[in-house]
């Protein structure tokens, strides 16, 4: 298995910055959709994920694009890749 076959099988996840006041970490909100097992109707959702944020470039209201990587904190295992959409 190739080295770039494992990187391409990792986790990536589109969301909103909801909090960008740690240094070098953002919070990223990533909503979701699911069917409800009892009503059959669509609930929403969101997960929240903490990512390091190299450049600290992802300000808070940015859409960035997140993946999965090795633990860098308790709490960090996610890392921004780009900013899709910057804040207006």
């Amino acid at each position: 298995m190739a080295a770039n076959e494992t990187r391409s099988r990792r986790k990536v996840r589109v969301g909103v910055v909801i909090s960008d006041s740690r240094d070098k970490t953002v919070t990223v909100e990533v909503p979701y959709s699911a069917m409800h097992p009892r009503y059959d109707k669509v609930v929403r959702s969101a997960s929240k994920f903490h990512a390091h944020d190299e450049a600290n470039d992802a300000n808070v209201g940015d859409t960035v694009r997140i993946m999965e990587t090795r633990p860098i904190s308790k709490q960090k295992r996610w890392r921004v890749v780009e900013v899709v959409e910057r804040a207006r």
